[in-house]
């Protein structure tokens, strides 16, 4: 199921700021060298959506929970002060070398920290008091209750936590849905929206 029609989804990206040279061709290159992976890449216009969200919230300190070929982590760090961080996470090191010479060109490496293990082990080994300001969840749907409950109790008060793909394509209107994936993502949605420690909104998008 599309979220938006193909037409509306081109007049949205056609109404966004456009990818500038560096990120059409990281695009290019995942599409190229990972043609089987390349769905697991943001959109543009949801590239944008968190270079902004990081820029106006004034966040310094951000985590990645799945970073693939780093064009979500080019766009937090992005939008980071000089002095700010990125912890990302990922457990892959043949798609995170695309990335790491994205980051170099991008000129945003020394924001960033890749920890190249399971993101479940990374987050528990973080001090109790470790708090981040913006957090962006898009991994192993399975598991993502468990980073956000994570990531929750180490959120900066007044911090945002942005999880993709919470709509699996309108398949989260299945009653019996078939694949693991969407059923964790179903649990999660519930999970989020009932929990009192946040406010909750749940936006759609072209990839959502």
């Amino acid at each position: 199921m599309d979220i938006l029609p193909a037409d509306l989804s081109d007049y949205l990206l056609a109404h966004s700021t456009p990818a500038d040279d560096l990120l059409r061709e990281l695009a290019a290159e995942t599409a190229r060298d990972f043609p089987g992976d390349q769905q697991m890449q943001i959109s543009h216009d949801e590239g944008e959506f968190l270079t902004m969200l990081v820029r106006i919230t004034g966040a310094r300190r951000a985590v990645e929970v799945g970073v693939f070929t780093g064009y979500s982590s080019l766009c937090i760090a992005r939008g980071l002060p000089v002095d700010g961080t990125l912890l990302a996470c990922d457990v892959s090191e043949e798609w995170t070398a695309v990335a790491r010479r994205y980051w170099d060109r991008a000129g945003v490496a020394d924001k960033i920290d890749l920890r190249i293990a399971p993101a479940l082990d990374t987050l528990r080994a973080l001090p109790a008091e470790e708090s981040f300001d913006i957090a962006f969840i898009d991994a192993d749907k399975v598991s993502y209750p468990a980073y956000y409950e994570e990531i929750i109790t180490r959120l900066h008060p007044g911090g945002l936590v942005l999880l993709d793909n919470v709509l699996r394509g309108g398949r989260v209107l299945d009653p019996d849905p078939s694949d693991e994936a969407t059923a964790a993502i179903m649990r999660t949605n519930d999970l989020v929206v009932a929990d009192p420690r946040v406010d909750v909104v749940m936006l759609p998008s072209a990839t959502a």
